[in-house]
Formats: C-alpha cells, structure tokens, sequence
C-alpha cells in the first residue's frame, strides 16, 4: 500500500529546510506528502514525491449549516481546481462544528445537500474528496463527524466513488475504539488512512495503545490500495520515527 506522511505534523515545532527534509522523507521510504504548503508542490513532485492531500476549508465550519453552503462550495470547489491542475489527489472536508440543538439527522441531512454539487465537481475534475472524522473529546471539541456512523451515512446516501471517508485511527480510537471491526464493516467507504499514537499523537511505538501492527495487516489482508498518511507528532528525530512508521507498515505485508 502507498504511505505518506503530513507535513504539519512531522515539521511541528521544528525549522527544517524544506529540501533536504522532503528528500530524506522520500529516502525514508514515504511515498507522498500531505497538506504541504503550495509554494513547496515543485519541489516535492521534482524529488519524487505525490502530493496526496490537501485540505478544502476551515474543519470547525463546516457542511453540517446550511448558511454557510454557498461560500463552502465556491471555496471547496477553488481548492478541487487547485488540485487537479497541481496533480493533488485528494481535498478533505469536514462537517464541522456543532450548532443549535446539535442533532445529528439534520445535519447529516445538511452534508448530503451541500457536498452534493462539490462531489459532482470534484468527479469531473477528476479529484477525490475525504470526509475527515475527528475527535470531539480531546482536539476539536463539539465537531459533529466524530463517529464513524455519522461519517459513513452521508458517503452512503451520496453514492459516488468520488467522496470516500477519511478514517484517522487516532481520532477514533478516543472516540469509539473497536478499531479493527471498523475498518472492515466499513471497507468499501474508506479511501484513506491516518495513523498516530493514541492517546497521545505520538510515534507508532510500544508507548501508545493501538496495535498498528495488527491494523497494518488487516489492511494487507483485506487488500487496502489507497493511501496510508502518518499523521503524528514524532517524539524524536522526524525521519527516524517516519522511517519506523513506514518499515512498520511495509513489513506487516510479509506477515498478514
């Protein structure tokens, strides 16, 4: 499967010169990069790298309030042109926060009508779009999209290839747990993968509670082809704790 890493996450806090770093990113074994600023997509591509996402909008305002509809869509469907004519390959979007009384119906509802005319044009531009689930406990208190169900009934009622869900295992693990069912009841849905240490978005060591091995190959098993992005805060040295990541993920292919 094709790994990637974020590019917030791994330069956070630290004053890395963008070329050696994506070039040793690159040696690490990372296949692409997520959410790099524009300025560095020459860069990246010339060194060998695919530009795998980049994020449509603010993730608090989001599909789930209709008022804000109209300006999302101009500017998620900027974002989707941007993409495609700088060879990204997904736009992630996000529900948003929650308002007024907070039911979930509605606002699923208010996703389904408002993403609509963007998965439509992201189809023709021939881009994907992520529907991101975050956590509501720890990093983004009152986002609604912070269970897989919720997530995973607006990219059933919108039945289109071009919107899949964004399963970020770190956000999930503080907000349902139970993993690896998950991913499998929900297979056919995910197009993407975050990973990170739970609780603490750190490396994928011995140190944090998820068995990522094990996730690892039950992706291997279940045939997984998209992309995998390591979305953590490296304790150490960033290329080290990549490498570890992508080593770890690359070897759970021998042993699924």
């Amino acid at each position: 499967m094709r790994q990637s890493f974020a590019w917030w996450s791994f330069t956070h806090g630290r004053d890395v010169e963008p070329e050696p770093f994506l070039r040793a990113a690159k040696d690490s074994g990372a296949g692409g990069v997520e959410m790099l600023p524009e300025t560095l997509w020459p860069l990246a591509r010339d060194l060998g790298l695919e530009l795998v996402t980049i994020s449509g909008h603010a993730l608090e305002q989001g599909f789930n309030d209709p008022a804000r509809h109209t300006a999302l869509k101009e500017e998620v469907r900027r974002k989707i042109d941007a993409a495609a004519a700088g060879g990204v390959d997904a736009v992630i979007v996000f529900a948003g926060s929650r308002f007024g009384d907070g039911v979930d119906a509605p606002a699923i509802a208010a996703c389904v009508e408002g993403l609509g005319p963007v998965v439509a044009h992201a189809g023709k531009a021939g881009v994907r779009l992520l529907l991101e689930l975050l956590n509501s406990k720890v990093d983004h208190p009152g986002h609604q999209c912070d269970r897989t169900s919720f997530g995973a009934e607006i990219v059933r009622q919108l039945n289109s290839p071009t919107l899949r869900l964004l399963y970020d295992g770190y956000h999930m693990q503080l907000m349902e747990g139970d993993l690896s069912r998950t991913i499998k009841a929900h297979a056919d849905l995910i197009g993407h993968i975050h990973t990170a240490g739970a609780p603490g978005r750190r490396d994928l060591d011995d140190r944090q509670e998820i068995n990522w091995r094990g996730i690892a190959g039950l992706l291997h098993h279940m045939g997984y082809d998209h992309w995998v992005g390591h979305e953590f805060v490296p304790r150490g040295d960033p290329i080290a704790a990549l490498k570890q990541a992508v080593d770890l993920f690359a070897g759970s292919a021998r042993v699924s």
